[in-house]
């Protein structure tokens, strides 16, 4: 990605931002998302999860055996995570997904965005990260009502912190907006491995809030986002 590209989707960002902005002043209580959009989004994630978490329940065995054979350590990783931005709050939830690294990974480096050919990705881990099926057992925070099926990526809270300081309004890209599964920076970006992917995410997930003005908008944005995660999916385009 060049310096142009990038300086462009970061001013476009800032656009979406000021229209964000006003249509919050519009609106005392903060929430710029219609009513009726947030109850069906709402409706629309129970049932789609409920019944994809029937469906890819008896893969969990096969995935799990694949995880303890390769390394030691618990199938399942458990991370704190920045969830929906409201007015008087942010809060934070505990994200459930398939282990993709080697057990302890951080103990020596720390918090790390992972890295192309990261090492600390095991095998197995890799195809399921290609094929995004670590994600899976996010049906059940989806459930919870931690998250959506469709939304910006959730974010580490000390990354968070430190992006915050370094892109200006980069903790709105949540603000009424629960983080998702899948959304438009994930299928577009894939994980972040730079700053310059972090800038160029937020434009993406400013996009997407304002799709949501509407339950037409919003239905044509989230089918259009659910073909292209399965295209994704199908052909291991994930990271």
């Amino acid at each position: 990605m060049n310096s142009h590209s990038i300086s462009v989707n970061v001013g476009r960002a800032k656009n979406i931002r000021k229209t964000l902005i006003w249509q919050r002043h519009k609106n005392l209580s903060g929430q710029f998302i219609p009513s009726a959009v947030i109850q069906a989004k709402r409706l629309f994630d129970i049932a789609a999860a409920g019944v994809g978490l029937l469906l890819v329940l008896p893969l969990f065995p096969f995935i799990a055996l694949a995880i303890r054979l390769e390394s030691r350590g618990p199938v399942f990783f458990k991370q704190l995570r920045i969830g929906q931005a409201l007015p008087d709050r942010t809060d934070v939830f505990m994200m459930i997904k398939f282990r993709t690294m080697a057990q302890d990974a951080e103990k020596q480096s720390g918090p790390t965005l992972a890295q192309k050919n990261d090492v600390r990705i095991t095998r197995v881990g890799k195809f399921l990260r290609k094929t995004r099926l670590d994600e899976l057992p996010q049906f059940i925070n989806v459930l919870r009502g931690d998250m959506s099926l469709i939304g910006p990526r959730p974010e580490r809270p000390s990354f968070c912190r430190r992006l915050e300081q370094q892109i200006p309004y980069f903790t709105d890209r949540t603000y009424g907006v629960k983080p998702g599964i899948t959304g438009l920076s994930q299928v577009h970006q894939g994980y972040d491995e730079c700053l310059d992917d972090v800038k160029n995410k937020l434009g993406y997930d400013l996009s997407y809030s304002l799709s949501l003005t509407s339950v037409a908008n919003w239905l044509k944005a989230d089918i259009g986002i659910v073909f292209a995660t399965i295209k994704v999916m199908v052909l291991g385009r994930g990271q």
